[in-house]
Formats: structure tokens, C-alpha cells, sequence
């Protein structure tokens, strides 16, 4: 676990992402949990949620057809729900559940950057109205999110854009960035997923926080700051069978996908 102090500067912004950066999990899996025992999410819908996330956080998620697989969970997820309810029930299930899921190292990272007079923004491929509730919650500046259309305030179960994952987030802060005026030589980047290497290589300041095995040798070599705030055995209980379970989903969902375009 790191212990360097961070000295941030003014002059720039901080990006952090959520999974498993600022929260333990996948945030929109915990909100998935959470309708399930509300009776508003069966069991099934779920698993195949679930599975979804899994591929696209572990399993090769650079692969179109991984991507594919988790753009399809993922719509399925909100399609024809009333915005408004979602938005409610969720923060109902953060203030229950995620809350406490949040990494207190990595909180103690945010509040450097706001005692410091910065601009912190979440950059995350959840939900934008989840992002938001994060954000309003832990007091941060903006957040950056994955974007569902909606007409007439229900989910059409289509995006608005592309799913905001790996190189999306680096064209996303670059154009923030633009808009606010902020030079990324002195912006602050922090993720657990070399998907993000993106973003982390845009900024002056990047840093690994709970990585994955990749980006923790690719920090090292560059010699980018690594914050783990997980226990050895905690880290292996949660990145050991994920990887195991992701490269079993994905097969399935791909094959599910494969069959739905042939028939």
C-alpha cells in the first residue's frame, strides 16, 4: 500500500473512476443488487447483468464482441424504466449499500484534491445518473458517465453516444479539459484497470490505485505512483474468481449474442 503523500497543484483537475477505484465492485452491479431485493429485478435478469459487467471489466474488454456483450446487458438493464423512479431508487440503494463500499484510501486521495482548491470529476464507463449520485454524495465537482437515451423521461434502451470506456474517457477529459481551460501536464488521473492507460497517460500525474495486474507493471516501469488499500487476501478473493467467472461469461454471452444475429 502506498503512503507518498500527494501535493497537488491548483492549476488542474483530478479524474478518478469508480470501480473498484473509489468503490469496491462494480458500482452498477451493487444498484442491480439492490432493485433484485425490491422485487423489481429477477434473479435471472441479474445473472445476466452480472455476467455482462464481468466480461466488460475483466475478460478482454478491448474485444468488440466483449464490448457488445456488456453495451447489450447493459441496455437491457434500463430499457423502458421511468428515469425519475431509477434515479430514486438509487439513491435509496447508495444510501443503504454503496456508501460504505467506498475505499476510505482513496476517498483520503479526493479530499487532498478538494483541500487543495481542485476540481474533482468521476470518469466512468456506470450509468451518468449513477455517476451523479456519487458525485452529489461525496461532494465532488462533475461527473462523466456512459449515457442512455430516454424520450419523454423512460429509457429507450439505446445509448447516447458509446459505452464511456477505455480510450472514450481520454477523448472525453481531453475535451473537458479544453472546455475549462486546464493544462493536463498538471491534471491528476486515478484508475485500478489498464483499460484506462488512455486516460492515466493523458495527465501529468497519473496513479494506479488498487490495480490490476498490468497496470501495476505498467506503472511500476513508469514509475507511476500505486495506492492498494486491499488486503493480500482480500485482493485475491476479489480479483481471482472474477477473472475465473469472466472468462467463462463472456464465452457464454458472445455465443448468445453469435445466435441472436443468425436466427
Amino acid at each position: 500500500m502506498s503512503h507518498d503523500v500527494v501535493s497537488p497543484t491548483q492549476a488542474g483537475a483530478a479524474f478518478f473512476d469508480v470501480d473498484n477505484t473509489l468503490m469496491r465492485g462494480a458500482s452498477i452491479y451493487h444498484f442491480a443488487r439492490g432493485l433484485a431485493a425490491r422485487d423489481l429485478f429477477t434473479t435471472r435478469d441479474l445473472l445476466r447483468f452480472a455476467w455482462g459487467q464481468t466480461v466488460f471489466r475483466v475478460t478482454g474488454s478491448e474485444q468488440p464482441d466483449h464490448i457488445n456483450a456488456a453495451r447489450e446487458a447493459a441496455l437491457a438493464f434500463v430499457a423502458g424504466h421511468d428515469v425519475d423512479d431509477l434515479v430514486s431508487l438509487c439513491e435509496e440503494i447508495y444510501d443503504e449499500t454503496m456508501a460504505d463500499r467506498i475505499w476510505e484510501g482513496t476517498r483520503a486521495l479526493v479530499q487532498r484534491h478538494l483541500n487543495a482548491g481542485q476540481p474533482v470529476w468521476l470518469v466512468t464507463a456506470t450509468p451518468v445518473e449513477l455517476a451523479q449520485i456519487i458525485r452529489r454524495r461525496l461532494g465532488l465537482t462533475g461527473a462523466l458517465g456512459t449515457e442512455a437515451e430516454n424520450v419523454d423521461g423512460v429509457y429507450t434502451g439505446r445509448l447516447n453516444g458509446d459505452l464511456l470506456h477505455g480510450p472514450a474517457k481520454a477523448v472525453a477529459v481531453r475535451e473537458l479539459a479544453a472546455k475549462h481551460g486546464w493544462d493536463l501536464e498538471d491534471c491528476s488521473a486515478y484508475s485500478d484497470s489498464s483499460n484506462d492507460l488512455p486516460l492515466l497517460s493523458l495527465v501529468g500525474d497519473p496513479h494506479a490505485v488498487n490495480p490490476d495486474g498490468d497496470l501495476r507493471r505498467y506503472a511500476r516501469t513508469r514509475g507511476w505512483r500505486v495506492h492498494d488499500f486491499r488486503t493480500h487476501r482480500r485482493a485475491l478473493k476479489v480479483a481471482v474468481p472474477a477473472a475465473a467467472v469472466g472468462a467463462a461469461v463472456g464465452a457464454v454471452a458472445i455465443r448468445a449474442a453469435r445466435q441472436r444475429r443468425t436466427v
